[in-house]
């Protein structure tokens, strides 16, 4: 069940529309995205001091007030590397990318590092380790044999969030958005936490062939539509407190909640040999991530752009998206005649946009306008590098499994036993572990404009 168009099919993609090139980077060839993947990964890596003398490996400057990002988001900037690598084949950011990796696994190797504690919640967690996953996936080159390894990483996560210390009977299961308990955040439960952990299962099922993995990704898809965190249209909304059983639902909508659901959906359907019920819950939550987040076929992050009221995090969403959505075509063949034309228009008005700064190839966020509207970042340049390398997706080996030539060593009780974090508390009983790598959204106050979400650190 991969899909893989020809060349010529992929020479028809990338030529229909009539696409109008763009000032400084082209999208109109293999060549020419190739190029435009090479100078944006290069924009990008420009925001990470990490390798430098007196850096800190693997993160973006911060967390705020030391810098603009969060934890997470350096993790989240390695898995679109690593996506860079496996579609363009360049390797020149490999050994960065995996010193980075490697340092932030923490002690007990399971990417809980104590010094990331006041701000660690399962969605931080979880998207470094579905960045460990996808260099499984990927076979990016793994580790020395005396550090850990990619498969192992992503199991340790999914092992750490499956424990029963992570969940409780409030609001009838599911993970709560923070990790320690004194944090702020560790009364709300929320979409992405959850949709990490949902994620991660089913890739981890489809990888290992272990049904166990299967089993949790079903509990969780199910839990969160039993609490409403996705209704019956498949609107997935952000989150809502313990305190009200999770009756004070959230209903911002952002998009990478969306991705990380199409994405893991889509390896459930993979993983079931096309099972009639994925493959409806794939083209619902498809239609509906379509009509919310691609106004004419046009990424659009819709709490927040219009009044530009988007945090650092939010402001990173659209790549992931776009990077999802893509490997979603590889693993769920019927979406890729209806997602692929989309995605590339898409990309097309993401470059068209590059035109800001001193050298007029600078990244804005709004790419709907078709002009740069000065917000700069690496959150910005990350979504515009993931939209132009999933152009590539076409030319790509799916993701492997390890029957399928994956060579990441794992171990299925990585993390076992790990969690310091919740051992003096009162136990939280059952439930399912979710990881997921971005920051999920607290209302902290009144409405700016049409949304006024704001986003806590991790």
């Amino acid at each position: 069940m991969v899909y893989r168009p020809p060349c010529a099919a992929l020479g028809a993609l990338l030529l229909t529309g009539h696409l109008v090139s763009a000032q400084y980077y082209k999208i109109d060839s293999t060549d020419a995205i190739k190029t435009s993947a090479k100078q944006l990964a290069y924009d990008l890596m420009t925001y990470y001091h990490g390798n430098e003398s007196g850096g800190t490996p693997g993160i973006l400057p911060g967390p705020p007030p030391a810098g603009d990002y969060y934890w997470w988001e350096g993790g989240a900037m390695w898995g679109a590397m690593v996506d860079y690598w496996h579609l363009t084949g360049d390797t020149t950011y490999n050994d960065v990318v995996s010193q980075a990796l490697l340092f932030q696994v923490g002690p007990n190797k399971d990417y809980m590092p104590p010094n990331v504690t006041a701000s660690l919640g399962n969605d931080d967690q979880g998207f470094w380790g579905m960045s460990a996953m996808q260099a499984a996936e990927e076979n990016f080159p793994n580790p020395p044999s005396d550090q850990p390894q990619w498969l192992a990483l992503a199991q340790a996560v999914f092992n750490t969030q499956a424990d029963p210390s992570r969940h409780d009977t409030t609001c009838g299961g599911g993970l709560r958005w923070q990790i320690p308990f004194a944090n702020n955040g560790y009364d709300y439960k929320n979409s992405i936490a959850n949709g990490c952990f949902f994620n991660l299962g089913a890739r981890l099922a489809r990888y290992t062939s272990n049904q166990t993995y299967a089993d949790w990704a079903e509990k969780t898809w199910d839990w969160v539509q039993s609490v409403g965190f996705m209704d019956s249209n498949y609107n997935i909304y952000d989150g809502a407190h313990v305190e009200t059983n999770c009756t004070d639902i959230n209903r911002a909508q952002f998009s990478y909640n969306n991705g990380v659901y199409l994405l893991g959906a889509a390896y459930m359907y993979n993983y079931t040999n096309g099972d009639s019920k994925w493959e409806e819950r794939v083209s619902g939550l498809l239609d509906a991530t379509l009509k919310v987040f691609f106004p004419n076929d046009i990424a659009f992050e819709v709490a927040c752009e219009e009044h530009m009221t988007c945090t650092t995090d939010m402001l990173s969403f659209k790549g992931y998206l776009h990077r999802w959505m893509s490997t979603m075509t590889q693993i769920a063949p019927f979406t890729a005649s209806k997602v692929l034309p989309i995605l590339q228009k898409s990309a097309q008005a993401a470059v068209n946009q590059c035109t800001g700064g001193s050298d007029g190839r600078t990244c804005g966020f709004g790419w709907a306008s078709g002009s740069f509207d000065g917000s700069v970042g690496a959150g910005q340049t990350m979504d515009a590098l993931g939209a132009v390398s999933s152009l590539l997706i076409g030319q790509s080996d799916a993701p492997v499994t390890n029957s399928t030539g994956g060579t990441s060593v794992g171990d299925p009780n990585a993390g076992a036993g790990s969690d310091s974090f919740t051992g003096a508390l009162t136990p939280i009983t059952t439930g399912d572990r979710a990881g997921a790598g971005i920051l999920t959204v607290l209302i902290l106050g009144s409405a700016v404009g049409t949304f006024g979400w704001m986003s806590l650190g991790p």
